[in-house]
């Protein structure tokens, strides 16, 4: 009879432990979860605004520089949190212009996108407080090259992507039966002056010196003798 109450004031004890240890865990687990004395949690990161991401169509071009927008280009222009400001189509007239609600006429042409959202923002200054505007560039119709002489089809070709000497002559229809195709030369004014570059097709379509299988920048022109 004692034995059995010794076992049965043992199993209590070890019951009361172990809920003693289950308490202290929690209270441990509590402490570790809520913020130390005298801290206030952490607030939540805002979202970024329509000016801290990157436009879509707002970096470099396919020669790597900076885009500069041209006639033709169609734009679209962003007024954080105001829709009356904003135009989701702007088209770029042959003037180089575009037309805005609020402040009217701005000249586009020659401006990359984020030095023109930097013009209108500080035109919208008078109207807008620290207006945040973001301009996309969602087609690119102003950047195009050229396409002279002994091709199937003469003529300016849009540049939607990086486009190559090889890729250039292929939209013109590719070469004519007359066609020197040793003799074929790239035209291309830079601050110096116009540049004159050979490409001599018969060895780029072998494999060999395709260094010469350039990237095409706006306003090159591709001359086939």
């Amino acid at each position: 009879m004692i034995k059995n109450s010794k076992e049965s004031g043992l199993r209590m004890g070890l019951s009361s432990l172990n809920q003693l240890l289950a308490l202290l865990t929690a209270a441990i687990f509590i402490t570790g979860a809520l913020p130390a004395w005298g801290q206030k949690p952490a607030a939540e990161k805002p979202a970024a605004s329509a000016s801290q991401v990157s436009p879509s169509a707002s970096g470099a071009g396919g020669n790597g520089k900076p885009y500069k927008i041209g006639p033709g280009d169609v734009l679209e222009v962003n007024v954080w949190k105001e829709p009356e400001a904003s135009v989701a189509t702007a088209v770029v007239r042959p003037d180089g212009m575009i037309s805005l609600p609020l402040i009217k006429e701005v000249k586009a042409a020659g401006h990359t996108p984020t030095s023109l959202q930097e013009d209108i923002s500080g035109k919208l200054a008078k109207l807008i407080r620290d207006a945040d505007v973001t301009v996309v560039v969602k087609e690119m119709k102003s950047e195009k090259v050229y396409v002279l002489g002994a091709v199937k089809k003469e003529g300016p070709i849009a540049i939607q992507s990086p486009l190559t000497v090889l890729e250039a002559i292929a939209e013109a229809g590719g070469l004519t039966d007359y066609a020197k195709r040793k003799q074929i030369y790239i035209l291309r004014q830079e601050d110096s002056g116009q540049k004159r570059i050979a490409f001599d097709y018969t060895t780029v379509i072998r494999g060999e010196h395709v260094e010469q299988n350039i990237l095409l920048q706006r306003g090159d022109t591709v001359v086939v003798p």
